[in-house]
Order: structure tokens, then sequence, then C-alpha cells
């Protein structure tokens, strides 16, 4: 009597085998439905016995769904040469903040909702991935990651010291819509200063930025700073009477002068209750190109001028007051700004903005925190990614392991493994060939992953404790002890 062992695709993994036991081996005929089952193999060892592996199951090619293998709209893939570009950016956005002195944070992708719901009209508001979880409670996708941030300072309280240099680089997820280097999802590098109450915090956030396009080939030729103050806007609201608690929505509706016609920006100005004299003056205003003649506007009092100057002084001792300009239009969208904000811009115009930020002061007072002077910035992989290609600056990043082991005959893919336990002990990379393959083929697969050396396990120089290393790159080949092996 020979034994079939069965088990159900579905239990397969909490249930051990049912035996069933049979006269003769056509007794799977009897199974209702033999194509929900796995049956061992019926192939008969040397030895009479029977072999353990196991069988696919059948499927009905009526149950077959095909799937979409696009990503969903607006998101990526990573494969591995675009993890190899992704792993390039993030290391300059790494050793740009290790190299300003700053510490990585994270937080996480799924925030409660209420963390990013701000003032009735911001754009972001309307752009959330949220929902509601199992446990009843209103949960979103991070937009961005300045309100995480928040959270985070205002639970350490105490137990942190200021000033606080915090960097993260995180996912963040937007439904909006779509051109070129605007996506649904995107990766976002933040550098945030927390306890600083001087231009010195903006000034050093702006210098991290250039340092970061030095790196990667971009000049002052190719990217600029559009900089502003949020003051610039309040004084000019204040002096035309213009209430306090329409601030921010006027700001949300500046800082689309370069996405509507400007008649459309006045008409939604007009919305918020501001005369159409206030209207033609405010405009002006934002037309403006230098501090001298905001100057002649404003006065030389205000806060706004007082700031702005400032800054553009210690651009020149950072060393990139090329880089920068003034723009009174720049007013940036969100409504958590309070002082100086800032734009990264490619002088072609063919781009959207780079990266932008500011001084966000009163954010955390918002969430129920200290009131805590606090300023930084975001920049998207996306338009960065889109900019070098145009510039023609991606670099050319294949694959690289040092070394390629591979066993020439089939019983010494063991001496192998251990090969390549020992290079990799010592910190080496090796890419195994794991099933007997023609020597053609290996040297192909050494080229395609930019190998530097190949090791041949061979009986001989086995058996005398040795293998056979080949440097690829000039062909020298020798033989070497595997305890001399580096």
């Amino acid at each position: 009597m020979r034994a079939i062992q069965i088990v159900t695709t579905r239990l397969s993994s909490c249930l051990r085998p049912i035996r069933f036991e049979s006269v003769s081996s056509s007794s799977s005929r009897l199974f209702s439905n033999p194509r929900r089952l796995i049956c061992s193999a019926a192939a008969t060892k040397s030895d009479g016995g029977r072999s353990g592996s196991i069988v696919a199951p059948l499927v009905n090619e009526e149950e077959i769904q095909k799937i979409d293998v696009n990503p969903p709209k607006g998101t990526r893939d990573f494969a591995p040469e675009d993890m190899r570009l992704r792993n390039w950016l993030f290391n300059h956005f790494k050793e740009v903040s290790r190299l300003f002195g700053y510490e990585e944070v994270d937080y996480p992708v799924l925030e409660t909702e209420a963390l990013f719901i701000r003032k009735a009209g911001e754009e972001i508001r309307d752009q959330l991935y949220c929902f509601e979880d199992r446990g009843k409670r209103r949960v979103a996708l991070r937009p961005e990651l300045t309100p995480s941030l928040a959270r985070l300072v205002i639970q350490k309280g105490k137990s942190v010291s200021l000033p606080l240099k915090w960097f993260a680089i995180g996912q963040c997820w937007r439904y909006e819509r779509m051109t070129r280097g605007r996506r649904r999802e995107h990766y976002q590098w933040n550098m945030d200063i927390i306890g600083v109450p001087h231009v010195t915090a903006e000034a050093e956030l702006i210098s991290s930025i250039v340092t970061f396009f030095k790196r990667v080939g971009i000049t002052s030729s190719d990217v600029g700073f559009k900089v502003s103050s949020r003051k610039v806007l309040q004084e000019m609201l204040r002096k035309y009477g213009v209430p306090e608690n329409l601030f921010g929505r006027v700001c949300i509706i500046i800082d689309k002068i370069e996405k509507i016609p400007i008649d459309e920006i006045k008409k939604e100005l007009g919305s918020t209750g501001i005369s159409e004299d206030a209207i033609e003056q405010l405009l002006q205003v934002l037309s403006v190109k230098s501090l001298d003649d905001l100057e002649d506007v404003l006065g030389g009092a205000g806060e706004a001028i007082a700031d702005l100057k400032q800054l553009f002084s210690l651009a020149e001792k950072f060393g990139y007051s090329d880089w920068i300009q003034f723009d009174a239009s720049v007013v940036r969208g969100l409504a958590y700004y309070t002082g100086i904000v800032f734009e990264g811009f490619d002088r072609k115009g063919n781009l959207r903005a780079i990266c932008g930020g500011g001084r966000y002061d009163r954010l955390l007072p918002t969430y129920g925190g200290d009131d805590i002077p606090a300023c930084g910035f975001g920049f998207g992989d996306a338009v960065i990614v889109e900019l070098l290609k145009e510039k023609n600056l991606l670099p050319e990043l294949g694959q690289e392991i040092e070394n390629i082991v591979c066993a020439l005959e089939k019983d010494l893919q063991g001496a192998a493994a251990t090969v390549a336990t020992a290079l990799r002990s010592k910190g080496q990379t090796v890419d195994l060939v794991l099933e007997s393959k023609p020597l053609k083929w290996v040297f192909k697969r050494a080229a395609r992953i930019n190998a530097k050396r190949l090791i041949l396990v061979g009986k001989t120089e086995w058996e005398d404790g040795s293998v056979s290393v080949k440097v690829l790159s000039s062909g020298e080949q020798s033989q070497v002890k595997l305890s001399d092996l580096e």
C-alpha cells in the first residue's frame, strides 16, 4: 500500500499534511477537485523511496487575472538602475547635511489628519491622501515633513537642547495635477533649525543648498534664489487697512501669481474684500525686484527691510551673493511662514520651483507647543533630476561588484561558497555564481556587473587550498592561497 500526501493550498501554512492510504497510484482521481491540491512528486528514488519535492498547483485558465503592471498614476517604481540614481542623490543630501552639522530624523509616513488641516483655502488641504482607519481615526499620508517635525519637537519638549539642527529625507504624498517634475509622490530633503530667531539661520540654510548644487555641477548661471519676506506683504496690508485675519488667505492667492492669469489674481483678491485701489498698489509692490525700490515704498524702518538687508549682507560672507535676488512676489503658499521666504528656480524658466523654504516662527504654538523660532526648507527629488538631465549632469551609475566567484565543477559549489564568505567577511562585495554555468556566461556576467576580479574555484587548486584570481581590467591571472586572498 502506498501513501499519497496532500494538503490544501490555503491551509498549507498552518496545518500538517493529511495522509491518505490508497491501493493504487490512480487514487488521485477520486478527489473531486485535484486542481486545488498539492501532492508530493511521484518520482521514485533509486532506493525505492519517494522524493519530497513539491509540485506547483494547477490553475484553471479562467482563474488567471492579468494585473496592470504599471504603478498607480503619479507614483514610481525604483528598479536597480533607478535606485542607484536615488541613492546617489540622497547621499549628496546626507553629506551636505553632515557637513553643516545637522542630525538625521524621520517620521511616520502616516500621520493624524489634523496635523495637516490648517487654514481654509490652503491648497495642500485639498491634496491630502486621507481616510478613516479601522479604529475610526482620521489619518493621512504626509504631504510634507514640517508639521511632523513640529510634532516631534513638541513631543521632546525640554529633553532636547536648543538650537536643534535636524534634517530628514522622506516620501510625501499629494493628489495634485501632474506636470514635469511634479508627481503625486516624491521624496523630499528637509533641513530645519529650531531655536534661532536671527536671519543667520536662513542664510546658513541657503548656503547648504548652494553647497549641494555645487557638488552636483549646478552653477549660479543655472539656478538662482528668489528671496523676500512675508513681512513685506504684512506691512502693505496694514498700510491699506486690510484685516490681519486675511493675511494667510492673501498669501495663498499671491503664491499663484506665476501660475494663473493676473486677472484671476485680482478677482480672487477682490473676493477677500480688499479694495480695487489696494489691489493695484499691492500688485505694484509685488512687482518690485530691488531692495532700494522696496525701501522707497515701505521706508527703511520696517522689519522686512532690515531682515532682507542682513540676509544679502550674509550672502556675501557665505559666498553666494551671485545666487540670490530680491523678488517681492515670493510669499510661499503654506500658511505657517512668517518672515524670510525663498525659492530656488531654474533660470531658463523651464521648470517649477526646485526648492523653497523660510521662517515659520508661529508653527509650534499653532500645535500647542512653546513659542520657539524656527526656519527650514524642502527640496524635492523630482525637479532636480529633471534639471540634471537637462544639463547632462546625471552620472553613469552602473552596478559595481569587486568579485565574481565561480566553481568550475558542480561538486565545488560548497568550496565557492566558502571563498565568497571569506571575502565578504573582509568587507568585499561578491557575486557568487549559484549554478553550473559555462565560462563564457560567467565572463559576460562579470562584464555586466562591472566586476573587478574573477575568482575561479577549480579541483586541483582547491586541493592545494588555492583559487585562481583574474584581474579583469588587465587580464593578469594568478593562483592565491585562500588565507592570503584579500
